[in-house]
């Protein structure tokens, strides 16, 4: 879709330097941007290098200018580009109405404008909200509900009885509600352990591809609001994840932890279950959390440590042989001092 950088910068609150007339046809990266794309200026790199871009015009931020190029000021130019890229590049809907191919049960609910994609199942019991949008190949199990502006991608499960709130985007191949890892030892067999809660996905949530959000045993795994999850996620049985938290790819939590609000957990990272982590706690790549961290806090490695010590302690690591050797030399000149002071003076 083709605006004028006018019209771009009033979507975003900026104010043109240049031509407001220039036609803009698309968005591209800094780099590859043709004189008919939009990209954004934030880094301090780019910003050195802008009179190198070719874009048609650049969002930038409050301060920067450049003689002779086309520029949106704003506040903050990452946020703005995300507008352009809405604007130049709509989401596009599918027709509101229920597929030929799609299965659907009894008593059966349904809002108004929702979209239900070629074979799709849904089951008995289930309520959809108004402006829903299931993409193929979904499958909804009895008394599922789900709130209105909704967005579920192909391939996804919501098993039975689990809440979704509104305005939430479950991305392809993720299983909301599959049971837990719960086994109790009988000698030496393992007896399944039931699970009968729910998951309950609150409202303003985005879960990424192929994540798998398992159910309470009993009661809920709770997925609070605004919370934004990667590809390859795994949230196990009775976990609370506190509001606007985010998870990097392959995160994982194990059962019954709860994570504060604004929780940041980084790719590959792993918590430990029954722990329960402040507000506003970063937890590093690759981490391996074991023990109950406060507020505020930033922690690395495996197990935790704060953020700082384990910087230090990183730093010490490819100096590990020379200190090595400084220690095995140290350890012979003691040893020699050791045997001289035994000896009787000449």
């Amino acid at each position: 879709m083709e605006k004028t950088l006018a019209e771009i910068a009033q979507a975003v609150n900026g104010a043109v330097l240049g031509n407001p007339d220039q036609m803009i046809s698309g968005a591209a990266p800094f780099d590859d941007a043709s004189d008919k794309d939009i990209t954004f200026v934030a880094a301090p790199k780019f910003l050195k290098t802008m009179d190198s871009c070719k874009a048609g015009a650049m969002i930038v931020p409050e301060g920067v200018s450049r003689p002779g190029a086309n520029l949106v000021v704003v506040k903050n130019p990452l946020i703005a580009f995300t507008k352009v890229l809405e604007l130049l590049y709509p989401f596009m809907p599918q027709k509101p109405g229920i597929h030929p191919t799609a299965v659907v049960g009894e008593r059966f609910v349904c809002g108004r404008n929702v979209s239900i994609g070629p074979f799709t199942a849904i089951a008995d019991g289930v309520c959809l909200g108004d402006h829903v949008e299931i993409h193929p190949h979904v499958v909804i199990e009895r008394n599922v509900v789900i709130g209105d502006h909704v967005l579920i991608h192909p391939h996804v499960t919501i098993l039975e009885r689990c809440r979704i709130g509104s305005r939430v985007i479950i991305h392809a191949g993720t299983v909301i509600g599959s049971d837990g890892f719960g086994f109790a030892p009988d000698g030496e067999r393992w007896i399944k352990i039931p699970h009968k809660g729910i998951v309950q996905i609150d409202d303003d949530v985005e879960i990424g591809a192929n994540n798998a959000i398992d159910r309470g045993t009993l009661g809920r795994t709770w997925i609070r609001k605004g919370v934004k999850t990667d590809n390859l996620v795994h949230i196990a049985h009775n976990v609370t994840v506190g509001e606007n938290s985010v998870f990097a790819a392959q995160a994982g939590v194990a059962g019954s932890a709860t994570l504060g609000r604004h929780t940041t957990v980084a790719g590959q990272a792993g918590i430990t279950g029954h722990l329960k982590l402040g507000d506003n706690v970063v937890i590093g790549p690759q981490a391996g959390v074991t023990r109950a961290v406060p507020d505020n806090t930033i922690v690395s490695g495996s197990p935790e440590m704060p953020h700082k010590t384990w910087l230090r302690a990183m730093s010490i690591i490819p100096r590990l042989p020379e200190i090595k050797k400084q220690i095995l030399e140290l350890a012979k000149k003691v040893n020699r001092l050791e045997q001289n002071k035994d000896k009787p003076e000449a």
